[in-house]
């Protein structure tokens, strides 16, 4: 698929900022948008200095008017080839295990799900009407089996992961591609964050050169790391309550 005009979003964070700079190249467009002013500058500037052409933006992407008009913009004046949808925000339920907050739950679905959904509505018809175009969705292998510490963020990215793969069986017939990415943890400040034991932590560059692997081929789903994704994808099959013994045998409940 051509991958002329390219859109990321979660473009200040490690795995949006490595996907930019992977993608950055003389003829390439990066549309990218962060929210971190400071760190989207740099990320900017690396790709320039890597030949791309860049655009940038920072509002509140879960303002969805204001994301709507920004995309009709950013499509009228780059059609876009490929659209990389990884903005995100993680709560857990609190060293206490005290439970999530209603207000952060509120807000991470803005982020990591309503925003997601309304960029993807934003993109579409013009993909359909070109004939061509490629969604990447950012899920996380969390999304196979939820974990105790962090209901909220794993309910959107499971959500993400159903989105993605009936979005890819619609748009098949408008050669318009969909892959769902499911990360397990990606060295980051988001991933530091987390509560919890932390396997097979990958760096954002290894990360970005498996993604971008993945979309290239225009995979249905690229899942890593091995054997982490088998894992993850075992504790869906299994019966819920030996899923979470297992869960807590391995340090995923306080």
């Amino acid at each position: 698929m051509k991958q002329e005009n390219i859109l990321i979003t979660g473009a200040s964070g490690a795995i949006g900022a490595a996907l930019a700079k992977a993608y950055a190249r003389t003829g390439v467009t990066l549309v990218l948008h962060g929210r971190d002013t400071v760190k989207l500058d740099a990320v900017a500037q690396h790709c320039l200095a890597a030949g791309a052409q860049v655009v940038q933006a920072a509002f509140d992407i879960t303002d969805i008017p204001a994301l709507q008009d920004w995309v009709a913009q950013v499509d009228l004046a780059h059609p876009l080839d490929l659209v990389i949808i990884n903005q995100g925000v993680n709560i857990n339920i609190g060293e206490k295990r005290t439970g999530e907050i209603w207000t952060e739950v509120d807000r991470l679905l803005d982020v990591n799900l309503r925003a997601t959904m309304a960029l993807v509505l934003a993109v579409v018809p013009g993909m359909r009407k070109r004939g061509s175009g490629q969604i990447g969705l950012m899920s996380s292998l969390a999304a196979y089996f939820g974990l105790p510490m962090t209901p909220a963020y794993c309910a959107s990215k499971a959500a993400i992961k159903a989105y993605g793969e009936a979005l890819r069986g619609w748009l098949a017939d408008d050669q318009v591609g969909v892959t769902t990415v499911m990360p397990g943890y990606v060295k980051s400040v988001m991933c530091d964050s987390m509560p919890g034991p932390k396997p097979y932590l990958w760096g954002a560059d290894r990360a970005a050169c498996k993604i971008k692997r993945g979309l290239d081929k225009n995979q249905a789903r690229v899942s890593f790391p091995f054997p982490l994704n088998i894992g993850t994808w075992c504790l869906a099959i299994l019966p819920a309550d030996v899923s979470i013994r297992i869960l807590r045998f391995l340090g995923y409940s306080d």
